[in-house]
């Protein structure tokens, strides 16, 4: 896992890349906020869809549920990005809704866009 440290003015952000999936279940997700800020120094994460576990996206697992609480309980805020098109659970498409409303946890198109989400809300 890599990432791209980027200074927004306001914080820092790590934009993860690498190769395979970097979030498969929730201490892989603890161990990408616990690398963030010890090598990039922020716990504001931007991670491209692909990096994630298909299983995150199924909310029955509840594998979202409990990384994304991990993530604000240590005041971490995460951006996905990526084409959701394809998803059709009326559920995920509420929980994408409701969260991008939030000022933690972002699900959005583009890399740019998750970048802005977050810098908007440090």
């Amino acid at each position: 896992m890599n990432f791209e440290k980027i200074d927004c003015g306001n914080g820092i952000i790590a934009v993860v890349s690498g190769e395979g999936k970097v979030i498969t279940d929730v201490d892989s997700a603890l161990d990408l906020l616990i690398s963030a800020k010890y090598n990039v120094g922020t716990k504001y994460i931007v991670v491209d869809k692909k990096y994630v576990i298909e299983d995150f996206f199924v909310l029955s697992s509840g594998l979202a549920g409990e990384i994304l609480q991990k993530y604000i309980n240590y005041e971490g805020k995460i951006a996905i990005y990526g084409d959701y098109s394809r998803y059709t659970s009326k559920p995920l498409k509420d929980f994408i809704y409701e969260s991008n409303k939030g000022k933690d946890v972002f699900f959005v198109a583009t890399k740019e866009e998750a970048i802005q989400k977050i810098t908007a809300n440090i």
